[in-house]
Order: structure tokens, then C-alpha cells, then sequence
């Protein structure tokens, strides 16, 4: 989600106590509950402190050998499910049958396994693990969150899936949707588990859609997963964040093999849409409908459909009237379509494939689930002055919802302005990257919070058209504001944005703790830039070394590497990690020193900064 988010002023309260002689105990802020719990309100008014048990995160650089890396070498290989169970058997001591695979695929640089904690048979929803593999075989990275249980209760429901559904929709307002159901056990905040009916539950109207664990045996909602993160076409394009800087007519944007030499195919094996943006291979459109999106308004039915012949989009937009009339609707549809297809091309062939859990309709046997390209609701009529994402499991539809913004006359539309489009596509490849296509892996605080900062880092990425790394503004053309819509601007100077790592002692919204965090990447991206220069086509070819290039492959490298809800700290071992796995550990001081200038060096914890680097760095 966006979310208008100013703030007037930020107020820190501390009280030092101490008596003569003693030492005062060290303050340990009450935020360090984010990264465990979020509060949410759901439903008629219904409170859910929702706990997560917090994950470890080991990384092990160059790699460890596993218990079957032995017989890999003498056979013609195990499987990644074997490797990684009898992995976490090992390292965490537990049963062969305590141990269930999830889903994985080998990427570029890692191969990654995602994994879940069962107990009598049943697994544990929110106990998770992940492994990866470098490509010789070792074990770089493995989160988990895997608990031990004070007490258990029986495996067999003693309230019926009818009846905790009718619970379910009574307390959340909505309708279950049909999604098969699920029984898991849930691991609560006393060190319990129950055992819970799991069903996903929808209101269109409100734009709830949550995942919700019932009680199996009291017929309690305890607890719930929400999946809301609040040819020729005329377009903004991707490289500008506002309309004012002008539309332009964009031929044949879409990432396939036309118009690629024969010599150069090789380099381009893995592009992105060999289908165009208006076939799913079964049906072909000429509207704002494909294989990886669809823009519509009010229904799925009511898309734009090409201005000429030969998918000739071309809609003028008048500012002087309301977003409303047929021509600036028709160009804010195509605008989002553009837009949303051209990140999927390019986060594409930086990783975010079939197998890495992406949203197509046909996967065309490249792994994932397929039947789940990206829907966009343009001019919702559901909100205002927002907009949102919700990431179901791989298998479901990202469902986007861009809203209009009344701070001008005549109102201006979310989908002119790229960084918000951009911003609510992001949500959808954290949320599905981290922790294997599952989307319940950013819902804590610090990792909600999190997820809003890559979001607003991604649209900084996509802006950019030179070396030159400026401050970066959010959302100034929906509210006619330079300012734009968050605290500060995105800086290098600590002047100009003074957020740190420490500052999440203070902060207890998500999207303030993703400012923070977007913050401390950018960051890192000039760094990066300014070590190794950029590239200005970054976006169709990531094989080059400039540092734009290298700043993607590590953003969404490390997303696959962390665990399920992600601290700062684990998020950043994820990045170095990350570095070590694609480019030998060839930034590792650049990144250390750019994490630690904004608090996150190798001493920080729980929300204390540290400069420290690591020794030679």
C-alpha cells in the first residue's frame, strides 16, 4: 500500500534511571515486538495481536557441506527436497517426519528450498524454514522459525470446517472464496500450538482479503494473514515518475524475441514475454488484457480496447478534466498496463521467473502455478487518496487497486504516476519471493514495514536515467506537492534525510519503518552506482557489471535468501550473502560500509545503531 503518510513531527520520551554505585540496565525498546507481532483490525472492529515465531538466519559465505552432499557427488544427484530436509534434520536435530518440502526452483546464483515444521502429521503454518544451495552444492543461507511446542492439542478437529468457516465471515465480514481449505497448526505467542481450519476470506467492497485460522477446537478466530499491502501504446514512460514530464508512444515494449538480431539471441534466451503482452497463448486480445495483466474498471470485463488497428494504443490524457472521461481513463488503463507488464519483463530476467513464483495465466511448463497474472483495478471506487496490492499464494491472482486523490480540482489518478504503480507491483514480488510463493512471509511489523521500503526503493530504481543518484521524492503529482507524500526525501545527505536503523525505536507504522529502510537502500545504490557507474540498459539486459545492474540482482537475489519475516538485520545478512553467491563477495565492503552509515553495521541489534565494519573493510 502507498498510504499518504506525513507526519508532523516524531516525539522520543526517554527516562534514564539510575542509582549510585549501579549501572542502569540497557533500554530495550518496545519495538523489538515488531518483529514477532502486528496488530490488526479486521472485520466489524476485530483485534488480532497476530504473532510470528521469530526466525533465525544463518549464512555460511562460501558455502557447508550437508549431510548428502557425499552421496551428490557419487550418484547422479539428490533432489533439493531431499537435500534440504535431511539439511534441517541435521542442523536443528528434529525427525525426518517433522520435516515437509514446500516449494523451490534453482535460480541463477542459489538454488532455494522452502520448508514447514509438521507436528503429529499436521504442518505448522507459521513455522517455516528455507535453505539455499550454492551451485557447487553447499549451504550458503537457512532461515527458520521452527518451534518447540509447550503443549499440543488432539490433530482431530472437534469443530467442523462449515461451522469455523461461518465463524470466520460472521467476525471478518467477508465470504469465504472458495480456496480449498486447509487444517494446520498454529503456533501462538504463550508457546502453544492450535489446531486451526484455514480459509481464505474476501469483501470485495472493503478490499478485505485475508487468510484466516480458526480454532479447530473452540470454533476462535485467532489469528489471520493479509494479503492487502494497503505493441504501440501512449504511456508515461517506466524512466519518468510523473505525467508532467510528459507521455510519449512507445512501439513494441513488450520483452520478446522480435526485433532481436540473430546474433544476439543467445544473450536474450530468457525473455520475458515470448507471447506478447496480449496472448496467453490460448486467446489473443487487443485490449488492455494478457498473459501477465489485465487493466480494467469496475469489472474485468471493462478494459480499453486499441485506439487503431495493429494494437495501436494511443489515448490522449486532458488534465484540465476529470480522470473520469472516457479518453483519461482509457489512458490511465493503458498507462497501468504498460507499466505493470514492463516490470514483470524486467524483474523477469533479474530472477522473478515462473519457477520463482511470478504472475502469469500460462506458465508455459517453466514451473510456478500459473492462472495468476496481475488484475488492476483502475479508479476504484473502493477508496481514495491510496492504493493497494494483495498477494495471494502462487496460484491466485495479484490484485491491484489504484485509487484517485482529491487533494486538486479536477482529482488526479494513482495510475498516471508510475512510482505508485510501481510501488503497488513491488508488493507483489516481495511478497511472493520471500519465503516460496506462500505470500504470508512480510507480516510482521518491521517486515511489513520493510516490504513498504522496497517498494518505494523500486520505483527509485526505475527512474533513474543517469549516474547521478538525486534525492528521490514519492507522490508528488498525486497531491500537486514536491514534497511528496512521505517524511523526507530519499538522500545520501543526513541532513536532508536523517533516518537510521535506530529510528525504528520510535516508529510503529509500516510505512514509517519502510521509509527507513528505502532510505538505507538508496544508500546502498549509490554506492554501488558509484563504484561501478550505471547502465542505461539495465532494464533489458542484466548481464552487464555497472552498479544499477548489480543493485537489482541483489535486491531480489536476497529476498529468496531471507527468511520468513525478515528483521533489518536479517535482510541485510541476506544482501551480503547474496553478493557472495552472484559476484564472489566482490561488494561485500561496499555494502558493509553503505548498510553501516545509516546504523546497520555488524554490531547492531535491537534497533542500537553500529558503524563497525567488518576487519579490512
Amino acid at each position: 500500500m502507498v498510504a499518504l503518510n506525513k507526519f508532523l513531527s516524531s516525539i522520543f520520551l526517554a527516562i534514564v534511571c539510575a542509582t549510585s554505585g549501579a549501572f542502569a540496565a540497557p533500554f530495550v525498546p518496545p519495538s523489538l515486538k515488531h518483529a514477532t507481532n502486528r496488530l490488526r483490525i479486521v472485520g466489524r472492529g476485530l483485534e488480532l495481536d497476530t504473532f510470528h515465531p521469530e526466525s533465525t538466519f544463518e549464512t555460511f559465505g562460501e558455502g557447508i557441506d550437508h549431510p548428502l552432499s557425499r552421496r551428490a557427488l557419487t550418484s547422479s544427484g539428490v533432489s533439493i527436497e531431499d537435500r534440504a530436509a535431511a539439511f534441517i534434520q541435521s542442523h536443528l536435530g528434529v525427525a525426518k517426519n517433522a520435516v515437509a518440502f514446500r516449494s523451490g526452483f534453482s535460480g541463477e546464483a542459489a538454488d532455494h528450498a522452502f520448508l514447514r515444521q509438521v507436528i503429529d502429521g499436521v504442518p505448522v503454518a507459521n513455522a517455516v524454514a528455507n535453505v539455499a544451495f550454492n551451485k557447487d552444492d553447499k549451504v550458503v543461507a537457512f532461515g527458520s522459525s521452527f518451534i518447540k511446542p509447550t503443549s499440543v492439542p488432539s490433530a482431530t478437529p472437534s469443530v467442523t470446517l462449515d461451522a469455523a468457516i461461518a465463524a470466520a465471515e460472521s467476525a471478518l465480514d467477508g465470504t469465504f472464496n472458495s480456496h480449498p481449505p486447509t487444517l494446520e497448526f498454529l503456533a501462538l505467542q504463550d508457546g502453544s500450538v492450535a489446531l486451526t481450519h484455514v480459509m481464505q476470506i474476501q469483501n470485495e467492497e472493503t478490499g478485505t482479503w485475508v487468510e484466516a485460522f480458526v480454532d479447530a477446537h473452540s470454533g476462535e478466530v485467532l489469528s489471520v494473514v493479509d494479503f492487502v499491502t494497503k505493441a504501440s501504446y501512449r504511456v508515461l514512460p517506466i524512466n519518468k515518475e510523473i505525467l508532467t514530464q510528459g507521455f510519449e508512444v512507445l512501439t513494441d515494449p513488450q520483452d520478446t524475441l522480435c526485433g532481436v538480431p540473430t546474433t544476439l539471441r543467445v544473450q536474450f534466451m530468457t525473455f520475458a514475454s515470448p507471447l506478447g503482452w496480449h496472448s496467453d497463448g490460448t486467446t489473443t486480445t487487443t485490449t488492455t488484457a494478457g498473459n501477465n495483466v489485465i487493466a480494467f474498471k469496475g469489472t474485468q470485463s471493462s478494459v480499453t480496447s486499441q485506439s487503431a488497428s495493429g494494437l495501436v494504443f494511443n489515448f490522449v490524457q486532458d488534465p484540465t478534466l476529470a480522470p473520469t472521461v472516457q479518453a483519461n481513463l482509457d489512458a490511465a488503463r493503458v498507462n497501468a498496463f504498460y507499466l505493470s507488464n514492463t516490470i514483470h519483463d524486467y524483474t523477469y530476467r533479474y530472477g522473478f521467473t515462473e519457477a520463482a513464483f511470478n504472475f502469469q495465466n500460462n506458465n508455459m511448463g517453466k514451473g510456478g502455478a500459473g492462472n495468476d497474472r496481475v488484475t488492476i483495478s483502475v479508479q476504484s471506487s473502493a477508496g481514495i487518496d491510496n492504493a493497494d496490492f494483495s498477494t495471494p499464494p502462487d496460484g491466485q491472482s495479484g490484485a491491484m487497486r489504484m485509487f484517485l486523490w482529491d487533494f486538486t480540482t479536477p482529482m488526479r489518478d494513482g495510475a498516471l504516476e508510475n512510482d505508485i504503480v510501481t510501488h503497488e507491483n513491488t508488493h507483489g514480488i516481495t511478497n511472493r519471493m520471500t519465503g516460496g510463493g506462500t505470500g504470508r512471509c512480510l507480516q510482521t511489523t518491521e517486515a511489513g514495514g520493510m516490504g513498504e521500503g522496497w517498494s518505494d526503493t523500486m520505483a527509485n530504481w526505475n527512474e533513474k536515467n543517469s549516474s547521478a543518484v538525486p534525492d528521490f521524492v514519492l507522490g508528488q503529482y498525486v497531491i500537486d506537492d514536491p514534497a511528496g507524500i512521505r517524511s523526507h526525501p530519499y538522500s545520501t545527505s543526513a541532513t536532508t534525510n536523517p533516518l537510521r536503523y535506530s529510528s525504528l525505536r520510535t516508529l510503529t507504522e509500516v510505512h514509517d519503518i519502510g521509509e527507513v529502510w528505502a532510505n538505507i537502500l538508496h544508500n546502498v545504490y549509490a554506492a554501488l552506482v558509484g563504484a561501478h557507474g550505471w547502465s542505461a540498459t539495465a532494464k533489458t539486459n542484466p548481464t552487464g557489471t555497472e552498479g544499477n545492474i548489480v543493485f537489482l540482482h541483489l535486491f531480489l537475489d536476497a529476498l529468496t535468501l531471507q527468511p520468513c519475516n525478515p528483521t533489518f538485520i536479517t535482510a541485510r545478512s541476506a544482501w551480503i550473502q547474496a553478493d557472495v553467491n552472484r559476484f564472489g563477495g566482490a561488494n561485500s565492503c561496499l555494502l558493509w560500509n553503505a548498510f553501516a552509515s545509516r546504523g546497520l553495521g555488524t554490531a547492531a541489534a535491537n534497533h542500537v545503531d553500529s558503524s563497525t565494519v567488518p576487519a579490512g573493510c
